[in-house]
């Protein structure tokens, strides 16, 4: 979990397991990373959805190779965020079209990247750029219950899994690879060492940490407690 500066609020431990099986790539197909992400949950906690969780691969000891950006987008219909997890090459932007009948004030306050979009109404959008690396929560300084995350990252390797937890990261060379995973329940981004043969890599099980996770309000974008209006009558 993050506050609402983007700092993690608790250390939780986060497990990566690995078997020593490869997948077999048929003829001619690219060699594929696949694996399971599991979240574990405090006994009576209701369940998050694994699918809002990413997983993605970076190059151990080089740098980044260069990503082109492009235009993501996440609608405000509801009073929700849609999609509530959006990913997006480094240096991308980012639209936040309004479809609601009401306005709404896009924004986000982590150290590596804060915004703030303003008051606009519908039909507008505003868009913002993610220069840097990180997850960035997103909120709307008008309506406290609307959360979503944009997680910027430096590779083309990255997906989110089903909602069985199953995740395939296709296209992968021969190599080692740091794995990052992440979910907003979990206190801790997990970050471990792969080997991926030219067959690929099979077996990975992502374990996620997300019991001592509480739901909690955040701040609004003055950096305090939102007054309780009509507004949040949802």
């Amino acid at each position: 979990m993050w506050s609402s500066d983007g700092r993690r609020v608790a250390l939780l431990a986060t497990t990566l397991l690995v078997t020593p099986t490869v997948a077999h790539a048929q003829r001619g197909a690219a060699p594929a990373v696949r694996g399971q992400v599991t979240l574990l949950e405090r006994a009576g906690a209701t369940p998050g959805d694994v699918r809002g969780a990413v997983v993605w691969l970076e190059e151990r000891g080089r740098p980044a190779s260069p990503r082109t950006p492009r235009e993501g987008r996440i609608a405000m219909r509801g009073r929700e965020f849609l999609p509530h997890v959006l990913t997006v090459p480094v240096g991308s932007a980012v639209g936040f079209p309004n479809q609601d009948p009401f306005s709404h004030n896009v924004f986000s306050n982590v150290d590596h990247g804060p915004f703030d979009l303003g008051l606009y109404r519908r039909g507008a959008t505003r868009s913002a750029t993610f220069a840097r690396a990180g997850v960035y929560p997103i909120y709307c300084n008008i309506h406290s219950k609307m959360v979503s995350f944009v997680v910027a990252v430096p590779t083309a390797w990255v997906v989110q899994p089903g909602a069985d937890g199953a995740f395939a990261i296709d296209g992968v060379p021969e190599g080692t690879y740091v794995l990052h995973a992440w979910h907003e329940r979990s206190a801790t981004e997990l970050v471990q060492e792969v080997a991926v043969t030219a067959n690929g890599l099979s077996g990975v099980r992502v374990v996620l940490d997300a019991r001592a996770w509480v739901a909690a309000p955040h701040l609004n974008k003055f950096g305090r407690p939102y007054a309780v209006t009509r507004a949040d009558r949802y």
